[in-house]
């Protein structure tokens, strides 16, 4: 029995102490956010990584997510009169959940992966290390651009991936379903609020946070050479996915919730 506390307490021990590392390296990447102000360019270049490269990606997933949710809903309605609702419904859905969670997780497999891979590639080759010694700091030239690149371009994704949706799920209603086209966006207007996609837009940006600063972060403690990079890669995916769902459920509850 002793042996299954002792078991449990170095558990929770190294768990506490795997989150108080990364909320320190956390203030660390902010401060370097603001003092000084990262490079430009090196912003603008991250910006590119996780924004224009995700593209494809967004645009497909968000017209086939639509699509799914034009035929799902249509069947739905159809039983009620009420298949005009489809876009609405679809928009409303995509807004405040779908296209966050899901495009954080698309982007997160692409980028938030290859940032954990390319720090932890320099960590175990002691590049970080020769950063250091020439007295320029690897939070403000590694961290702060790949996180501010992330937290800029998850919104404008988000909002990509909606409207990408949102047209799919408009080709289903008017050929599959004879949907009118002025009532499909009428609709749209009549149930959708600004204020909705305004939440899955504050979503997008924290779920960027999260796995740009994750992927950094395990990055940044990988050792064990190659062996040790793909441990910290799956690694950092794997703690994200997890992280970005728990926090959506406390989000979507605060935001319910009027807070």
């Amino acid at each position: 029995m002793s042996l299954v506390f002792r078991w449990i307490g170095s558990q929770v021990l190294g768990n506490v102490s795997a989150l108080g590392g990364y909320a320190l390296f956390c203030y660390r990447a902010i401060k370097a956010c603001f003092f000084p102000l990262p490079k430009r360019f090196l912003v603008i270049q991250q910006m590119e990584f996780v924004g224009n490269r995700s593209l494809g990606i967004i645009l497909l997933a968000g017209f086939m997510v639509g699509g799914i949710f034009g035929f799902q809903l249509g069947e739905i309605f159809r039983l009620f009169g009420a298949e005009s609702l489809i876009g609405a419904s679809t928009a409303f859905a995509l807004s405040r959940e779908l296209a966050p969670i899901v495009g954080s997780f698309l982007v997160t497999a692409r980028a938030g992966s290859a940032m954990a891979a390319e720090l932890g590639t320099m960590k175990v080759n002691e590049q970080i290390d020769a950063i250091k010694v020439m007295a320029v700091n690897p939070y403000a030239y590694l961290v702060a651009p790949r996180l501010l690149g992330a937290i800029i371009m998850m919104p404008i994704l988000a909002t990509i991936f909606v409207l990408s949706g949102v047209f799919a799920a408009f080709i289903i209603g008017v050929l599959f379903y004879g949907i009118d086209s002025a009532d499909f966006f009428a609709k749209i207007r009549w149930m959708m609020e600004t204020k909705d996609l305004w939440m899955g837009m504050q979503k997008s940006a924290l779920f960027g946070f999260m796995f740009a600063s994750i992927g950094c972060y395990q990055g940044f403690k990988t050792s064990g050479g190659a062996k040790g990079v793909g441990q910290a890669t799956t690694v950092a995916v794997v703690t994200t996915y997890v992280t970005i769902l728990v926090l959506d459920f406390f989000i979507t509850y605060m935001q319910f919730k009027g807070f």
